[in-house]
């Protein structure tokens, strides 16, 4: 896949555009010329729904099937109730609460899977097969989901800011790809730097290799939205060429990071969407001075979770 070709004409009717954020204080406090692109005013509260939305719409199936561990899936169920479609999501039986309650309230089908026993590929496969009739997708090894994130990348691009790295979390690559993809487009270059969870390295541990590495089962990471196994075939050919680095971050760091942008610049992150700062915390000494755009890709998150982040507790309460 070359990149993204798709036309953005009435896209921006129903996308909004990112929240760009110049916040001084966190600036000094990393040391560095730091700009936030929050996509937690998204519709959905994360960038899922550019890429729900300009799928929903493209397909000509009137029913949709995917997997998702909260923000896919309440993004696609947003989408398919604008467009008068349907839409059945498995999830992790630990999904965060707020995210299963939003698929809901949106009019999505919640099918909860234990992926201690069967994963979500799995389930949606179960179900592909008894509704023949619906489209099925992945929420992020999808030529269409990758598409739809371009515009995020695109919209970075078109900034004219001469960021010397703009640092995007990796789950299952949509996102990163996107970003990458869309870059691309808009004829700029800019160092593109992944970051993921340590627990969840699957983009450090592929590139290293040279190939796609799967890890053995979904690490419970706090970060939840990086949950996923392995990236995206469709992710990966992209990825293993526009990728300048990955940085992995541990689980303090991105607690730490969930609270500076509280604290710093009055920003509610949830974990995975934190995690790009979490790479300027985790690498303070190679940012220092530079321009960075941090992509802070969503603010769904438990009250709870987000109240133990807060508080520092750094225990065993970050199930999320």
């Amino acid at each position: 896949m070359s990149g993204p070709q798709f036309d953005q004409s009435g896209f921006y009717e129903v996308v909004r555009p990112t929240t760009v954020i110049e916040p001084a204080r966190l600036s000094s406090h990393v040391a560095c010329d730091v700009t936030l692109a929050s996509e937690t005013f998204q519709h959905t509260g994360s960038f899922k729904f550019r890429a729900a939305h300009h799928l929903a719409k493209s397909v000509p199936n009137r029913e949709l099937i995917a997997a998702s561990s909260g923000n896919f899936g309440q993004a696609l169920a947003y989408a398919c109730f604008l467009l008068g479609k349907t839409c059945t999501i498995v999830m992790p039986d630990t999904s965060a609460q707020v995210k299963v309650d939003a698929v809901r309230e949106h009019g999505g089908v919640v099918d909860f899977v234990d992926v201690h026993r069967k994963s979500r590929a799995e389930r949606v496969h179960e179900l592909a097969a008894s509704h023949p009739e619906a489209y099925t997708t992945n929420a992020y090894d999808d030529p269409l989901i990758i598409e739809g994130n371009s515009s995020l990348g695109w919209e970075l691009a078109m900034l004219n800011r001469d960021f010397d790295y703009l640092i995007v979390p990796i789950g299952g690559g949509g996102l990163s790809s996107g970003v990458i993809s869309g870059i691309r487009r808009a004829g700029k270059e800019i160092n593109v730097i992944g970051v993921e969870p340590a627990m969840a390295n699957r983009t450090a541990r592929s590139l290293r290799a040279g190939q796609i590495v799967q890890l053995e089962s979904e690490p419970q990471t706090i970060a939840d939205g990086a949950r996923t196994i392995s990236v995206g075939k469709h992710n990966w050919a992209i990825l293993k060429e526009g990728l300048f680095d990955v940085i992995e971050v541990s689980e303090q760091r991105i607690a730490e990071a969930v609270r500076l942008l509280y604290m710093k610049a009055n920003l509610k992150a949830e974990p995975t969407g934190a995690l790009s700062l979490g790479a300027l915390l985790s690498q303070t000494d190679r940012f220092r001075g530079r321009s960075v755009c941090c992509v802070i890709s969503g603010g769904n998150v438990d009250a709870q979770v987000y109240s133990n982040l807060l508080q520092h507790s750094a225990g065993n309460g970050f199930q999320g």
